[in-house]
């Protein structure tokens, strides 16, 4: 019924791209199936986006339709005079709007009768953007191979997804998580999903609410881990929990652990790919790891050639895409080639993340390319830095970016948000506290040798820390 009304009131065709800002409500799901029919390509969005950023997303994607919900469609209205491929705008909500179709409205009058489009696998399917961390959003095309059936493996190994399981995903609809554990691996494995519309995150709604199964963020989890520190909050039949899109701290595993007896399978994924490693169900998991490759992934670790290093050198992570391409991994960078060329070298696709595999063929993190800091001569990666300093009870979060210096050359910088209980104390006696405690913990070369507490971390609408924002500000006073 609503591909007819895709198809007949919006007049949209195969291969016609539809962008869709609608927070976790059943229509978001319906839209998702709906355009697979049709062979229309999707391009979601999260409900965080401003004006600018619709404006910006409207004119990449050069959708000819729009769908969202009252909220904002007033944001949609004030960028209309630059969306100039904009031919039609759905409105999902109560009300009429002047110059919107009514999707319930639609809906209630639309046939139920509609011919499924043969789609091909390679076909264009589905459109995340990036989250900006270092650029302008890039256009992450996907088909219906590398989306559609790609989430196999990662609803079975690392989701652990049976038919009788019910999945909740707090991840928003305009982030690929969302396609990771709210559509593609709970369909494939024919598990239920459940829906909460959480217009933002609410750790004392997820205490009050038992489910089997919870993947999340790690912000998320470190939100969480709080609440069920001071409230004792326990959730009964959580069985499986999973964590992805920033690599989370050691110390919040046993934490989370202790605290509810479920151990976190961090996972490690782009929007370009389905999970390449992850802490899979049944393995022995290591805090703090990224885990082991996950089928059909060839991952290996290599240098700014191509070639694979020995194990325990750093390198960037990469997978392997020669003689074969793997099908899950995306089809391209829309309408930007050169981007999608840069992501190659050799036979590997290159993540832009920097780590090392150990001997039992882990992967561990280190930190984005452009994150890494070289301190006299001393590589640094900021998530080891960071993840010390999570363990120190003062500290709620923390990004480590490089500062100029003029000996060094560069040095570790840390901004951190306090605990509540340690915002009143004394700042400068404070940093030298953590400074030592990051020694002890880790190699002493590697401790912040100025700290900066902050209310807030700049991010990105999907959550992730933006270390560029902060290190562009450090080099700008130079």
């Amino acid at each position: 019924m609503i591909s007819n009304v895709l198809s007949e009131a919006c007049g949209l065709r195969r291969g016609d791209r539809i962008v869709a800002i609608l927070p976790r409500v059943p229509e978001w799901w319906l839209l998702n199936v709906a355009c697979m029919r049709a062979g229309i390509v999707l391009f979601p969005g999260t409900s965080q986006l401003t004006a600018k950023d619709i404006l910006y997303r409207l004119q990449a994607s050069k959708a000819k339709c729009i769908v969202t919900n009252d909220t904002l469609a007033p944001a949609v209205e004030s960028v209309l005079s630059g969306s100039e491929f904009l031919k039609s705008k759905l409105i999902v909500g109560q009300g009429s709007r002047d110059g919107w179709l009514n999707f319930k409205e639609l809906l209630a009058v639309a046939s139920a009768d509609h011919i499924c489009i043969k789609t091909r696998s390679h076909d264009p399917m589905l459109v995340y953007f990036t989250s900006g961390t270092t650029g302008f959003p890039k256009m992450v095309l996907h088909s219906y191979s590398s989306y559609g059936i790609g989430f196999a493996t990662t609803g079975r190994r690392w989701l652990d997804l049976t038919p009788s399981d019910v999945m909740w995903n707090t991840s928003d609809t305009g982030w690929a998580k969302s396609a990771y554990g709210s559509v593609f691996s709970p369909w494939i494995c024919g598990a239920c999903v459940f829906i909460h519309n959480l217009p933002q995150f609410q750790p004392e709604v997820i205490g009050q609410v038992s489910n089997p199964r919870i993947p999340s963020n790690p912000k998320e989890l470190r939100e969480l881990f709080h609440l069920l520190f001071l409230s004792r909050y326990r959730f009964p039949s959580l069985k499986h929990c999973v964590t992805g899109g920033e690599a989370l701290n050691p110390e919040v595993f046993s934490q989370w652990r202790t605290q509810t007896g479920v151990d976190i399978h961090e996972g490690y994924g782009q929007t370009e790919t389905v999970a390449i490693c992850a802490n899979l169900k049944g393995m022995k998991i290591k805090p703090g790891s990224l885990g082991k490759p996950v089928p059909p992934y060839d991952v290996q670790i290599v240098d700014e050639h191509g070639a694979v290093v020995p194990q325990g050198e750093e390198g960037t992570i990469a997978v392997r895409v020669k003689p074969t391409r793997p099908f899950c991994l995306f089809s391209e960078y829309l309408d930007n080639p050169e981007k999608t060329a840069a992501t190659l070298c050799g036979d590997f696709y290159l993540t832009g993340d920097r780590g090392f595999m150990d001997k039992e063929g882990y992967i561990w993190f280190v930190g984005r390319a452009d994150d890494v800091i070289n301190s006299a001569g001393y590589r640094i990666g900021p998530f080891e830095v960071e993840s010390a300093l999570m363990e120190h009870p003062a500290v709620v979060e923390a990004a480590v970016v490089s500062s100029p210096d003029p000996v060094r050359g560069e040095v570790v910088k840390a901004f951190v948000v306090l605990a509540p209980l340690y915002e009143s104390r004394d700042q400068k006696k404070l940093a030298l506290e953590l400074q030592q405690h990051v020694k002890k913990v880790t190699a002493p070369y590697k401790y912040p040798r100025k700290v900066e507490f902050v209310k807030e971390l700049p991010k990105t609408v999907t959550g992730k820390i933006q270390r560029n924002v902060l290190r562009g500000k450090e080099w700008a006073k130079v």
